[in-house]
């Protein structure tokens, strides 16, 4: 006989084909009667599905349960947290899965009591090879899960040791049948000889013989489920009719008998196979636009706005925690597995897009406030930009720099090799309103234009500096096309050139033809999967024209084509298909990295495709090497057998999922591709494929080609629909902005991690000027006030090794008087740390004190405190 623990819970999504307004109004009826059934039975307890946020938002509207929640939570009946939102577990970047629990983890702390301390992500849609380690940074060792695990391949045993990269282990819990194993509804109760024999007994019997197992841990509960009413009686008739005796557990009860046992079997790497539930291997590219928007987010979050907050702070500028973690939560609120994924109706979508527009307001509105405010200490003219630093080490290179002037004949005088690469003219405009001492006045107002100059700059680390520019006769270098016959960039032995619709490159030691192609195929998937459709082939799409772009020493090659595609599914396999033209240009450049940069506008006017970049490094491999969150794997095609459907319930299709770069070697050249959005590739005969989008008008779709049987998405549940999403179409202009590192030398994790933080680099600029209060949405209600302090016009907080990986730099949550620096070691190799950290105090992801030495293990991070 085996004991199953039984554990009553609600899965809880924010939003699906639902929006989070409805989700709240259905908490509001169930989370009442949790309460209340809670009240009523002392022997029943509950878990609120290990997010806060939904807490947050029931207690919002319901004031008075706080005190019900909270003595629930203490008397260890009600279960709240770790996470702020349930997160995806592939897509978002590593400091943002730190952020989602550090943020949920305080703020149950603050107003429940003590959170769940269980890694518990009953739904997500697979998972990194790092969780391990990024749980280890809160102090969680335990993980609960679903999906992605295959017993005959991995750990043969339901419950598990899960080892990160860095040799961090979680105690891991498996639902091999999912988080609704057990769930006992009214219907169950109803039928409970028919649930015990053909449900319940079967999944006991499975998790207790895979590996020798006892105690299992047995579900109950399911989407937007109530509690189980009077449970001891269920358990009681339960008990009667199973072969198994059923007790009512909880999921920290059930983990602290994990951590008594020994001969639990140990497993590394990522859970991400669809044995027994779909993990939707392709969903890394569905809904492009909220991919990239929210790598944009994650990107000004960590690399613009919370850095500007630590220099501004040691300047006299102080913007409160509050707002911070009000933007890092608009930002989780879009990282939930359904809604980062894309897997929702276009009535979330919206919803989602609106979060971001509101989050960057917020992320804009603060740098606005600190760059004004620093430069109105400096008391800067017109004629001087701040320019600002936010790594900490000193930068020596090309920054892009936003001005207003009223010539473009500008000269910096202590930067070099200025040009412009956009300029807007505003013409003189007449009888212009000022308010005055003398009172309200009128004046023309000049000519000007709004620039963007590129210019080679040397800033202080974490810091800024003041530069100074005048308007001379002097013509500015403009980026502007020229006429001639040789379409190459070149830089030192690095060329790439345009020939016969080809992108070809050579660097004095190789030639490669084709480097980088466009393809196209069609879709027949949904928003969950990509679906190869029946008969229909992937094509090229050519480049026909290119043409060079000058602006002094700088150029840049514009590479322009046209085609004609199947307007929509049907016309990808009919012989009279309706055809639509589509265009798409191609800009690319050499950076100061040597890196080949590249921005594609591609004009979408066709439905349901995938768009891919096809690159060719002249590389023989058959493995490809992804960054993932604070680490590195190594990827292989791995065999499919033909009857794959006898193992799997989706084809385990060789598409993986990479964040910022993903390579190829053959230890003498490497190939590298840096993406801002991009999430998803796949290798074929030695060329490395990166997915741009894949587009789709349907929710969810039965019988796929990879995906057979029901639709994901509930549409052909019963009383269900199908459920167009014609901005799942993403019709229009679109723009996908990457990188290519090309080099005669092997793979590097370090210089690779290095090559893609100076590459996402940020370019931060801010002149005082009266011509156009708009340029900064904040500019006229920032008022000047009378007192103001006296700051150095030259400033630099903290300078750290230029080998270091600095993964956040933040005001410290727990001390007003520090700020928090945090350093990834994405490599093998264990990093020392410089002299200058023995100034900081080394802490946990939550800012507790920990015994460790001035190094930081491979694949691991180390948190730092300092004063200011």
């Amino acid at each position: 006989m085996t004991e199953t623990n039984l554990v009553n819970h609600t899965h809880w999504d924010r939003e699906w084909y639902f929006t989070t307004m409805d989700a709240l109004v259905l908490s509001d009826q169930l989370f009442t009667e949790v309460l209340d059934e809670l009240e009523k039975n002392e022997d029943a307890n509950f878990c609120l599905d290990g997010q806060v946020s939904i807490v947050d938002e029931y207690v919002e509207i319901h004031p008075e349960a706080l005190a019900r929640i909270q003595k629930l939570v203490k008397a260890g009946r009600l279960f709240v947290g770790p996470w702020y939102t349930q997160t995806d577990a592939l897509l978002p970047d590593a400091e943002s899965i730190i952020r989602n629990l550090v943020i949920g983890i305080n703020d149950t702390k603050q107003t429940y009591g003590q959170p769940m301390m269980i890694g518990y992500l009953p739904d997500t849609f697979g998972f990194n090879a790092q969780m391990p380690t990024l749980l280890s940074q809160v102090g969680i060792d335990n993980f609960i899960f679903w999906r992605g695990t295959n017993f005959k391949r991995q750990m043969n045993s339901v419950y598990f040791k899960w080892r990160g990269l860095s040799g961090k282990e979680v105690i891991a819990a498996n639902f091999p049948f999912g988080y609704f194993t057990a769930q006992i509804d009214v219907a169950s109760k109803r039928h409970l000889d028919q649930f015990v024999t053909k449900r319940f007994d079967p999944a006991a019997e499975f998790e207790a013989t895979h590996a020798h197992n006892d105690e299992v841990l047995m579900p109950s509960g399911i989407d937007q489920m109530d509690i189980i009413k009077n449970i001891s009686e269920t358990i009681a008739d339960l008990n009667r009719l199973s072969d198994n005796h059923t007790t009512i557990s909880t999921y920290p009860k059930f983990i602290d008998k994990l951590r008594q046992r020994d001969d639990l079997p140990t497993y590394h790497g990522e859970l991400r196979l669809p044995t027994y539930d779909r993990v939707h291997r392709t969903i890394g590219s569905v809904r492009h636009n909220i991919k990239m928007e929210n790598v944009k987010l994650e990107q000004k979050i960590l690399r613009r706005v919370e850095p500007l907050t630590v220099i501004a702070k040691a300047n006299g500028v102080t913007i409160g925690n509050g707002l911070l973690i009000k933007l890092w939560k608009k930002l989780l609120e879009c990282q939930a597995h359904d809604t980062l994924g894309g897997s929702v109706s276009d009535n979330v979508a919206v919803d989602i897009m609106h979060r971001f527009k509101e989050a960057n307001e917020i992320a804009d509105g603060i740098e606005n406030m600190i760059t004004k405010k620093l430069a109105e200490f400096l008391k800067l003219d017109d004629h001087s930009v701040l320019v600002f630093n936010t790594d900490p080490t000193d930068f020596d290179g090309v920054k892009s720099i936003d001005l207003v002037a009223s010539s473009k004949r500008i000269v910096f005088d202590n930067a070099t090799d200025a040009y412009i690469v956009k300029s807007h003219h505003y013409p003189v405009r007449h009888h212009i309103l000022m308010m005055t001492p003398r009172g309200r006045e009128f004046m023309d107002e000049p000519e000007y234009y709004q620039l963007t100059f590129k210019t080679h700059v040397t800033i202080p680390a974490l810091g800024y500096k003041v530069l100074h520019f005048h308007e001379s006769n002097q013509v500015s270098a403009e980026m502007k096309p020229i006429q001639t016959d040789e379409l190459f960039l070149k830089l030192g032995s690095q060329k790439v050139s345009f020939e016969h619709g080809q992108l070809n490159y050579c660097d004095g030691q190789r030639q490669i033809s084709d480097l980088i192609r466009l393809v196209d195929s069609g879709n027949d998937g949904d928003t969950y999967d990509y679906s190869p459709l029946a008969n229909d082939v992937e094509r090229d799409l050519a480049f026909q024209t290119a043409h060079l772009e000058s602006a002094g020493v700088q150029q840049q090659l514009i590479v322009t084509g046209e085609t004609s595609l199947p307007a929509a599914l049907a016309d990808r396999v009919t012989e009279d298909p309706e055809l639509k033209p589509v265009h798409y240009q191609l800009t690319l450049n050499f950076n100061e990295q040597g890196l080949l940069t590249a921005k594609l506008d591609f004009d979408n006017q066709v439905c349901s495709h995938r768009l891919r970049l096809k690159l060719n490094g002249a590389i023989k491999t058959d493995a490809a090497i992804a960054q993932i969150q604070a680490g590195f794997v190594t990827t292989h095609n791995e065999p499919i057998d033909d009857d794959w459907l006898q193992e799997f319930v989706e084809k385990p299709v060789n598409l993986y999922n990479f964040d910022k770069t993903v390579s190829m070697t053959d230890s003498q050249h490497t190939l590298t591709f840096f993406g801002k959005g991009m999430k998803e590739y796949q290798q074929v005969d030695n060329r490395l494929y990166i997915t741009l989008m894949a587009t789709t008008s349907q929710l969810g779709k039965p019988n796929l080609a990879w995906r057979p049987g029901r639709a994901s998405g509930d549409t052909t549940n019963q009383g269900h629909i199908m459920m167009p999403t014609p901005l799942a179409e993403e019709q229009g202009e679109l723009t996908f902005e990457f990188a290519l590192g090309l080099s005669d030398s092997g793979f590097s994790e370090q210089a690779t991690s290095l090559a893609a933080q100076r590459w996402f680099a940020p370019s931060i600029s801010y002149q005082l000027q009266q011509l156009n209060l708009f340029i900064h949405r904040l500019d006229n209600k920032i008022w000047e006030t009378d007192e103001q302090p006296a700051i150095n016009p030259e400033f630099s907080l903290l300078t750290l090794d230029k080998s270091l990986l600095v993964s956040a730099i933040y005001p410290a949550y727990t001390d007003s008087k520090a700020y928090i620096v945090r350093i990834q070691n994405p490599t093998r190799e264990v990093v020392s740390l410089p002299a200058i950290c023995q100034q900081a105090e080394i802490v946990d992801a939550l800012e507790q004190p920990v015994d460790h030495d001035l190094i930081v293990d491979p694949y691991n991070m180390l948190t730092l405190k300092f004063n200011y």
